[in-house]
């Protein structure tokens, strides 16, 4: 007869074995901090809320934010964007948001503390 810690040791063996890892997607974010030099442009402010998107109080559309934000570019400055995520925004939306800000080239992304 076979302990019954042996049929556990097997069985973790083996879904150990027959798993796939795989390696998530990374997104980079830069948190503010107080201090420091001013920055030659303004930056775009974007507001998150769980139903809607602002960009410098202006509502927009996901798919419409590479053009939104080709609006503020100046020549081929880059854009800095500041995102506020209201409390009650999910993870997912968030990340949603940040993919999208990542595919627009000449941007850089900080994220604000929700308070």
């Amino acid at each position: 007869m076979t302990s019954l810690i042996d049929v556990i040791f097997l069985l973790l063996l083996f879904f150990m074995l027959s798993s796939t890892f795989t390696r998530f997607g990374e997104i980079a974010i830069t948190s503010a901090r107080t201090g420091g030099a001013a920055p030659s442009e303004r930056p775009v402010f974007l507001s998150l809320d769980t139903d809607s998107l602002r960009v410098n109080g202006s509502d927009t559309a996901l798919y419409a934010l590479s053009e939104t934000l080709a609006a503020h570019r100046t020549g081929d400055a880059v854009v800095g964007v500041l995102v506020s995520a209201s409390a009650d925004v999910t993870a997912q939306r968030l990340t949603d948001l940040l993919v999208a800000l990542r595919a627009i080239p000449g941007v850089t992304v900080t994220v604000l503390e929700t308070t």
